[in-house]
């Protein structure tokens, strides 16, 4: 792996809504939510994915292949106000996230499939992003929409954070509306606990995450929500 990327473990495990509250309740004293969480203390995370002619992200998925990416473009509680184009690079069992920002018109183009004019002035992964569209026919495919309970800690750059509500869309060009369609992926009452950090998760997150029955698993939003949409 490049040396110079900061890569990071990230853990996904399949748990119930009962097991979700109950970690709750631990960690609520213990970690910080992020800032960006509502009063609620939580937030819905719209992702937009691209793929190519020969649905290769999806197939690489689906065969587990070293190293993959992904691209997808991300808004937070359907506001236009941030809007992000990031690459995930999945290596080793680690992922690595590069990211730029996105303003409306970029997003409406790259939603319709086309590439942006002027690419040499471009951000060099929105350059990376346009020669895949020239090249492999990277176009969108899927949207993934989810709602995320999220704490951190600074100590190790650790996120614990909770997933609900998992649904996909295959309304790519109602990405930037307020409400779209979409179906639910995940079995009734179960939820997606995601832990990640960077060279150590501190002991006390470790043992205050310990449920029966806890299973690893490699779970991929994107790969399951495009097989409820192909």
């Amino acid at each position: 792996m490049d040396k110079q990327r900061k890569y990071r473990h990230e853990l996904k495990y399949p748990i119930s809504l009962g097991q979700g509250q109950m970690l709750q309740n631990r960690i609520n004293h213990l970690l910080p939510m992020d800032v960006h969480a509502s009063g609620s203390g939580k937030y819905v995370i719209r992702s937009l994915y691209f793929d190519d002619y020969e649905d290769a992200c999806f197939r690489e998925n689906e065969d587990g292949t070293d190293p993959r990416e992904k691209f997808r473009i991300r808004i937070y509680n359907h506001s236009l106000e941030r809007i992000t184009l990031e690459c995930k690079r999945k290596e080793r069992g680690m992922n690595y996230k590069t990211a730029c920002p996105l303003n409306l018109e970029q997003t409406r183009i790259l939603m319709s499939g086309k590439p942006l004019p002027d690419i040499a002035r471009q951000p060099p992964l929105l350059q990376k992003l346009t020669a895949l569209m020239l090249t492999r026919g990277m176009r969108p495919v899927v949207i993934v929409e989810y709602q995320r309970i999220p704490y951190v800690y600074q100590n190790g750059n650790v996120r614990v954070t909770l997933d609900s509500n998992i649904a996909s869309s295959s309304a790519v060009s109602r990405f930037l509306d307020p409400v779209i369609p979409t179906r639910p992926v995940m079995p009734l009452g179960q939820q997606l606990l995601e832990v990640k950090y960077d060279e150590y998760l501190p002991d006390f997150i470790y043992r205050n995450l310990q449920l029966e029955n806890l299973r690893q698993t490699a779970f991929s939003k994107y790969y399951i929500c495009r097989r409820y949409t192909r």
